[in-house]
């Protein structure tokens, strides 16, 4: 296995693991996950919906073909979350000693890395469509 192909899949597999490892929070309307979204003035709506888009990221990330679109997709929603932490939430939340804000430091870094290692495909695959427009 190449070690582009082995970074890939580690970095994939790090950023697709703490995502879906956070659907449950979402989707069983966790007391944690409610407070920080209606902090947000987001509950159940934004939970909901961004849970569903974590759920779609991690499955692209996982394709080999479409970890692109899921590290740029990965990229967007954990954007979110940063700036939610640094501008309305803090570091730390609830007495957690920051981890939810590392975890999305974590997911941010590794879908960076994924994009970078798989920025020939996605241009490639953005000017398929654009020729086709």
């Amino acid at each position: 296995m190449k070690t582009k192909n082995l970074l890939s899949w580690v970095f994939r597999l790090i950023a697709a693991g703490v995502l879906v490892q956070t659907l449950y929070f979402k989707f069983t309307a966790h007391p944690d996950s409610v407070y920080i979204f209606s902090q947000l003035g987001m509950e159940p709506w934004g939970r909901i919906g961004t849970g569903v888009a974590e759920l779609v990221i991690s499955i692209l990330l996982i394709v080999p073909r479409t970890a692109w679109l899921g590290a740029l997709g990965g990229l967007g929603i954990i954007s979110g979350a940063l700036m939610a932490h640094l501008t309305q939430l803090g570091v730390e939340v609830q007495g957690d000693g920051g981890t939810l804000f590392i975890l999305a430091v974590v997911v941010f870094v590794s879908c960076l890395i994924v994009l970078f290692l798989h920025r020939a495909q996605a241009v490639s695959t953005v000017r398929h469509f654009l020729k086709r427009a």
